[in-house]
Parts: C-alpha cells; sequence; structure tokens
C-alpha cells in the first residue's frame, strides 16, 4: 500500500517569503503578515485542508549582499520586514486543535537555557504540537548583529550545535522525572523536590548548572526539524533531526540528497520510519489545467527578479548586481553557486543560464520546484516524485497568500484523499504522535534518551 502523503506549509513572519514581489498582487495577504488575523485565518485553512503543520522559516538578519548594503532587500521585501516567529504560535494553538507548528529558531545567538524554556512554554501551550527547526544561521548581517565581528566557520557552528542540542535534552528530558509535579492540594505539595534535579553541563562552548524552569511538557523535547544539505549538516540531521527538509528543482538532485540522509540516519541506529523527509514545492492550481495556467502567468506578472536575485545573493554569498543580467551564470565561479546551477541543469546540462534567468525563476517558490496544473495533474506530480525520490511529503511555499493554500485545500487535497494517498482525519495526540504513531516522546535509539531522568535502563544521568 502506498504511503500516505504528508504536507506542511512553508511561511514566514515577513512580506512575500519565497515569492518576490508578489505581494504586490491584489489578492495576496502577505503585507498584513504583522496582524494576528493573517495568522489565525491561515491555521484554520491549513486544519480544515488536514495539513500536518505549519512549518515557519526565519532569518535573524538582512539580505545585504546584493549591491552590498540592505537597500535592495528593504525595496523589495525580501524578507524583511520580519518578525519574532515564536510570537504567533500561541494565537494560532487558540484556534485549532490539530495543526503542528514547526518554528525555526537560531541557535547561534541564543543561550540553550532561556531557549529550552521557550519551546517548553509553546509545547504546554500547544498541547504537545511544537516542533523546532534547528539553524545555525548563514547572513554575517546576524552575526554582526548580534556583537560578532563575522559569522563562525560553518564547520565549527555544527560542532558547536551538537553541544547545544546536548543542553537542551540534559533540560528536556534530565531535570524533572515524569512524576516530579504533585498538585497535592492536600499535602501542600506542587511539586517533590526529590524528583528534580539540577543539569550540570561544563563545555567548550557552554557551561550550565540549573534546574530546568518548566515542569515537564507532553513532548518534552519538540519535534525536531532541520534543513542542512552540506555533509556536515547531512551528519547533524542524521544524528538529531526527526524531520528533513530539501530542496532541489528535479527528482534527479532530490533523490541522492535523501538516500545520502537515509543512509547517514542508518549508521546512527536510527531507522527509516523514524526521519521523514520533505521537499520545497510550491503549487499553482485551479480546477483544470487552463485555469492553472492562466493563474500563473497572472502571478510572473508581479515576480520581481531584482528581490529573487537580492535573496539568491544572501544564500550564496554572490553580489548578483555586479553581473550583466545576460552574463551566463557558468562564469560566475562560487561553491554556494555551482549547487545551486548544477540543481538546475541536472535535468538539461547543455541549458547556459543567465543572471536573469534565475532572478525570474527563483522569483516564485526560490530554489524548489514549481507545480502547475490542475487537481489530476498536480497529484500525479506529487505521486512521481514521491516515487523518484523516496521523500515522505513536500513543505508547500506560496506564490500568492493565503490563496495558494486555500487553492490546494480545494483541489488538490479531495484528489490525493480519493486515491487514498491523503488522510480523512487527523489521527489524536500530539505532533509526534500524529507523525510518527509511536508516542509523545522521543525513542531510545535517539541520542537524547542517554540524558532522560528515568532512563530505560540504570540509574538517571541527567547530571553526568
Amino acid at each position: 500500500m502506498a504511503r500516505e502523503i504528508r504536507l506542511n506549509a512553508f511561511d514566514m513572519n515577513c512580506v512575500g517569503h519565497q515569492a518576490s514581489g508578489l505581494w504586490r498582487h491584489p489578492r495576496d495577504r502577505s503585507a498584513t503578515y504583522n496582524t494576528i488575523g493573517y495568522w489565525t485565518h491561515l491555521a484554520r485553512v491549513l486544519e480544515e485542508g488536514l495539513f500536518d503543520g505549519l512549518f515557519i522559516a526565519d532569518v535573524l538578519g538582512v539580505y545585504d549582499v546584493y549591491g552590498g548594503n540592505a537597500e535592495s532587500a528593504l525595496r523589495h521585501a525580501a524578507q524583511v520586514p520580519v518578525n519574532d516567529p515564536a510570537m504567533l504560535i500561541s494565537a494560532m494553538a487558540a484556534v485549532t486543535e490539530h495543526l503542528g507548528f514547526g518554528l525555526t529558531c537560531t541557535l547561534s545567538y541564543e543561550h540553550p537555557f532561556p531557549f529550552a524554556r521557550r519551546m517548553s512554554t509553546l509545547d504546554h501551550l500547544t498541547n504537545g504540537r511544537i516542533g523546532w527547526n534547528i539553524v545555525t544561521g548563514y547572513l554575517n548581517s546576524a552575526a554582526k548583529g548580534a556583537g560578532a565581528r563575522d559569522q563562525t566557520a560553518h564547520d565549527t557552528r555544527y560542532e558547536i550545535a551538537d553541544e547545544y542540542m546536548e543542553v537542551v535534552y540534559k533540560l528536556w528530558e534530565g531535570s524533572w522525572a515524569d512524576d516530579a509535579v504533585q498538585r497535592d492540594r492536600e499535602r501542600g505539595v506542587f511539586t517533590d523536590p526529590s524528583r528534580v534535579r539540577k543539569i550540570s553541563h561544563d563545555g567548550t562552548h557552554f557551561q550550565v548548572d540549573a534546574l530546568h524552569l518548566c515542569e515537564p511538557s507532553l513532548q518534552r523535547t519538540p519535534v525536531l526539524y532541520q534543513a542542512g544539505a552540506s555533509p556536515k549538516g547531512r551528519d547533524f540531521a542524521a544524528a538529531h533531526a526527526e524531520c528533513v527538509f530539501v530542496a532541489g528543482p528535479s527528482a534527479k538532485v532530490i533523490a541522492p540528497a535523501v538516500a545520502d540522509i537515509r543512509r547517514r540516519a542508518a549508521a546512527q541506529g536510527r531507522p527509516r520510519e523514524r526521519v521523514q523527509v520533505f521537499s520545497l514545492l510550491t503549487i499553482i492550481t485551479g480546477p483544470d489545467d487552463e485555469a492553472a495556467q492562466a493563474k500563473a502567468e497572472e502571478y510572473r506578472r508581479h515576480a520581481s527578479s531584482e528581490g529573487a536575485l537580492t535573496l539568491m545573493s544572501g544564500w550564496t554569498g554572490i553580489d548578483f548586481s555586479a553581473y550583466d543580467p545576460d552574463e551566463p551564470i557558468r562564469q560566475i565561479r562560487n561553491d554556494a553557486i555551482h549547487s545551486a546551477i548544477d540543481a538546475l541543469t541536472v535535468d538539461d546540462p547543455d541549458r547556459i543560464w543567465t543572471v536573469r534567468e534565475l532572478g525570474a525563476h527563483a522569483a516564485i517558490g526560490g530554489l524548489g520546484l514549481t507545480l502547475v496544473g490542475g487537481p489530476r495533474t498536480v497529484a500525479d506530480a506529487l505521486e512521481a516524485w514521491i516515487a523518484e525520490t523516496d521523500v515522505d511529503g513536500f513543505n508547500l511555499a506560496y506564490a500568492v497568500t493565503p490563496e495558494t493554500f486555500e487553492d490546494v485545500v480545494r483541489y488538490v487535497i479531495p484528489e490525493l484523499q480519493r486515491r487514498g494517498r491523503y488522510k480523512t482525519e487527523y489521527a489524536p495526540g500530539t505532533l509526534r504522535q500524529k507523525l510518527f504513531g509511536r508516542g509523545d516522546r522521543l525513542g531510545a535509539e535517539h541520542p537524547a534518551d542517554r540524558f532522560r531522568y528515568a532512563p530505560r535502563h540504570g540509574q538517571a544521568r541527567a547530571a553526568e
């Protein structure tokens, strides 16, 4: 039996996100990102469509590589202004019962002690529906904003991240026993002090000697998401992540990436079903192919190539403003742009991409695939993509919001349900239980297990 297709919505607490210039479209509402109403409406739409979650991206910094300053990013709303994503969760949780929330937080600029409290708080308030997208940051502007001279070296960031994870595992899993909170009115005991302990961590990058400030939440550790594409990033994902995001415009690009992630996870002793992989995708759809194509053409008339190149400059470290728009990309030498262009040309190695074409391509959906078609065409493509790449589902970006998500709910999901490829109701329980069906907590094979207050075998090791 073919496995169920999983869907996350992909958004950001900013204007446009992956759709450069589309905020100008008359039906787009992304410019109202700074209102509660935008987010509560979106949450209701996604829950109506039985989406597994809303994945909220974030970046702590501005895209100032293009032109050597932030002017283009500001002019085109290239992920700036951008508000704190954590502030959105409680409002959306209050109007939904099942939708999960994947929150992007950059560990490079916040000590793990207060961060662990924030995530435990959100897990309580969402009744166990919170996840954390673990990122280390990639913009020099973010590092400088946090007081550093420059961004920490790539591999060093992941070394710091590994230690960061050890600290938060100790806090979430090892400070409070499951039975620590008594709520005993007769005896006047809310928490049994003997069942709560300090965690002690004296590492290379972090020193912590404290109780976790929160009582155990339903999941304790939030569902862990990660999107590292480098070898170091994939090793990190294989060790820690439960959900991994990949991006690329071709199955020939995605398939080997997925296989590599699964191989690395297996080497860590983690079964295939404990790691789900989601591919970045944008869907433009309507009642039929003709209507979808007309909508796509309408969208493209509002797209901003310069806004897209501003984002691309930040992602790759290449200042595209310094090049003629018709200059071939292959003449621009940089490791990051090589990987991006290799992905674009894998299906047609002879095609020569120009800077102008790259901007037009990335203006809707970034570096992911954009599917255009009616319900059957899109459903066929989704099934084929999963068969060819072995992903578990998709991280759906929008072209126009909330219209893109409303269209997917109206047209595509019923077709997937008719094919038996999409759920017809939510499973009960926490986000982790919904995704994996193995309970609320991380499994024994996960590295967090060795920091639990009451491990399955032997004495507690949380204070080690």
